[in-house]
């Protein structure tokens, strides 16, 4: 017995492979151009879409050379070249001759490019018989391909253009890229850097401590910021501060990419600070604290955290024992003491600009005052007019031995004042009188910043509380409840709203709506939008349909292009919840039902407002018994969770609620907001709606 090991044939079709419709028509329809040449190079056939690289007709090449074509046709030259010179390499060697490159240029004057490949073709007994060429279109490939070269030498003349030194690892810290800029830095070789990498060219004092800090950050994948000297190539060592950052892929380290950075002269100016501070004490080092109060400065939002950074300066960077903040109240001329109230020689809340103390004279005479001690405090206030009575009440009633007083000044315009009293002469030198104005100046800034902030603030918030609604509709079959907070008290308020109210027909429509955005300019577009969803609802089929493809007129016609605004649009029938929804880009309703069972509606999410598309509602029911909850995204994502998380943890909260709060839409909404919020901090508007359907609607 034998067995068999040729490999099956498939079965063959009835249709002959030669025909030539089906050659014909893979020629004709074929994205790829096709030529094929007879032993003499002489066209034989072409596609049309060989015609793109010739800009001839087909019946044109048929029978000619294509160096023939050049004399009465405008066939590219470079083309005709590369060709005939590719079939004589083909013709003699009887191998294919790949990947040629050409460029040609379309009617429209389009470059093109291409890469043509020619093959021999063979008769029955292997002799050469002629040849083909494949062509493909690479404008796409060549387009990518030039753009993916610009962008990489963008980024290496940025790099380079740095004054930090650029290096990458491996996820184990082995050095396996080229750092140029280092190597000319250190001296090191291409091998020498392979072999030991950066650490090598670090000081042997400073190398322990920072190769053991660099293997801690390898092992935890944290971020590794170290300083340490380095040696260079002509001028020993300079100092390095390097950073370097896991980069992360599906949870793991692909690799490390680094950036050393020659701080040697700021090493070197830190060392002249320290010198001056030997130098100057107690002064130099009140300094270096102010600078850090500096940029709490810079992070303080509102006028009181202004007023209590300050304060704080005024404690620890000055030693001072007392330290107050008034601020100008232009049209009442007083000041008003924000800060720090213990001000003996005014005592009270605010302070009259007729008055004369240390900061009245501070605002008065736009100049920084500074009293030394008791006798010329005194002499000073006798020559700004105050009474020598009052003076010396307040110099017996007082611990205070030297004071400091400072105009906030900004643009010229005075916003208030500084004061700050010690309880031993303080002698202020000009080094450090010249720092406490700057000091004044930047807290002049600050105030006036936070000032502003405050003022658009309340504008907004006031705003968005008129445009929302003041209560809900009372209807019997239904009981509505709402929750709402602005995202922080020191951050603009959003464009978050709801609405609720009865429609003609005696159905209620509830909507949700969040305008993207903070400040007035999002509190007015969710005024806008508002008002138009009641507008529409009334006077035209309020179906949710209807009512939103009215709504993408209207913010065509009123909202900026780059404004983004969602909304959710619930019709619902009291006592028996039967409605419709319609959802534009908003996340969709959760239904509660009294068991503690959750199910978010299954409707499209559709487009944000404005988008050309076709609107659609779908039904929804809210049972008797159950309640439907409309809510903003500020309920469900925040910068630590996702959208599609927060959507999970809301239906599993509701399984763990008590049963008695399933059938009280306050107290649930109170439930979910708690949960949902517990161990985040609210960086966005929170709104929900409840709409719920009591399990008894009969009448009495």
């Amino acid at each position: 017995m034998s067995a068999e090991t040729s490999v099956p044939r498939p079965r063959e079709s009835d249709l002959d492979i030669s025909d030539s419709e089906i050659f014909n028509g893979m020629m004709a329809e074929a994205p790829f151009a096709f030529a094929f040449f007879d032993p003499g190079g002489r066209f034989l056939r072409v596609n049309s879409t060989f015609t793109e690289l010739t800009g001839l007709p087909v019946d044109r090449h048929v029978g000619r050379l294509p160096s023939e074509l050049l004399a009465g046709d405008a066939f590219p030259a470079d083309l005709a070249n590369l060709i005939e010179s590719a079939l004589e390499r083909v013709r003699e060697g009887k191998l294919p001759v790949t990947d040629q490159r050409i460029m040609t240029r379309a009617e429209n004057g389009d470059t093109r490019h291409w890469a043509v490949s020619f093959f021999p073709l063979r008769g029955e007994a292997g002799e050469f018989i002629g040849a083909a060429l494949f062509g493909v279109d690479m404008t796409e490939q060549q387009r990518v391909e030039e753009e993916l070269q610009r962008s990489e030498e963008r980024y290496r003349t940025l790099v380079e253009s740095q004054q930090q030194v650029v290096w990458i690892t491996t996820p184990t810290g082995a050095i396996t890229e080229d750092a140029p800029q280092w190597r000319a830095i250190t001296g090191q070789g291409l091998e020498e850097y392979f072999e030991k990498g950066w650490l090598d060219a670090v000081h042997p004092d400073d190398r322990p401590a920072a190769e053991e800090a660099w293997r801690e950050a390898l092992r935890g994948r944290t971020m590794f910021e170290w300083s340490f000297r380095v040696r260079t190539r002509a001028s020993g060592y300079r100092h390095f501060e390097v950073r370097a950052v896991p980069i992360m892929r599906h949870g793991r380290v692909i690799e490390w990419v680094g950036a050393n950075q020659d701080v040697t002269p700021q090493r070197e100016a830190e060392e002249m600070r320290g010198r001056l501070t030997d130098q100057l004490g107690a002064a130099a080092l009140r300094t270096a604290r102010l600078q850090g109060a500096t940029a709490m400065l810079a992070e303080a939002l509102t006028v009181d955290q202004v007023v209590q950074v300050i304060i704080d300066v005024g404690r620890t960077a000055l030693a001072a024992d007392h330290s107050a903040v008034a601020l100008l109240d232009q049209e009442r001329a007083i000041l008003e003491v924000r800060g720090g109230g213990d001000v003996p020689d005014a005592p009270g809340e605010e302070i009259p600009l007729t008055d004369t103390n240390i900061m009245t004279m501070a605002v008065n005479s736009r100049r920084p005052i500074f009293a030394e001690s008791r006798e010329v405090l005194r002499n000073q206030l006798l020559d700004a007019g105050a009474d020598e009575r009052r003076i010396a009440e307040f110099l017996e009633s007082t611990e205070e031995r030297s004071w400091v007083g400072l105009p906030l000044l900004a643009a010229g315009r005075a916003l208030g004042a500084l004061r700050f009293a010690f309880r031993k002469e303080q002698k202020i030198s000009q080094e450090e009188g010249v720092f406490l104005e700057a000091l004044a100046g930047q807290c002049a800034l600050a105030v006036e910043r936070a000032t502003l902030f405050e003022r658009e603030h309340r504008t907004a918030e006031t705003l968005q509380r008129s445009l929302l609604p003041d209560s809900l509709p009372e209807v019997r079959g239904l009981v509505l409840a709402y929750w709402f907070r602005s995202g922080s008290r020191h951050s603009q308020v959003g464009g978050d709203w709801y609405d609720a109210f009865v429609l003609p027909n005696g159905q209620v429509a509830a909507v949700v709506g969040d305008v993207m955005g903070k400040g007035v300019k999002a509190a007015a577009g969710m005024g806008r939008i508002r008002n138009a969803v009641r507008a529409l609802a009334f006077t035209n089929h309020p179906i949710p349909d209807a009512v939103l493809t009215g709504l993408d007129r209207v913010f065509e016609a009123t909202e900026e292009e780059e404004q983004v605004t969602t909304l959710a649009y619930m019709v619902v029938e009291p006592g028996t919840g039967e409605g419709m929804l319609g959802l534009a880009g908003h996340p969709p309703p959760l239904l509660v039902s009294p068991q503690g069972t959750a199910i978010l509606h299954e409707a499209q999410p559709g487009t944000p407002l404005g988008w050309a598309t076709s609107r659609k509602h779908s039904k929804i029911c809210v049972p008797p018994g159950y309640t439907a909850v409309l809510y903003t995204d500020g309920l469900v994502e925040n910068r630590r969770r996702g959208l599609d998380t927060g959507l999970k943890e809301l239906t599993s909260i509701v399984a763990e609620a008590p049963p008695k709060i399933l059938t009280d839409p306050e107290a649930l909404l109170d439930y979910l907001v708690d949960r949902m919020l517990a161990g985040y901090e609210q960086d966005d508007d929170v709104t929900v709606l409840a709409v719920h359907v009591p399990p008894d609607t009969k009448s009495d």
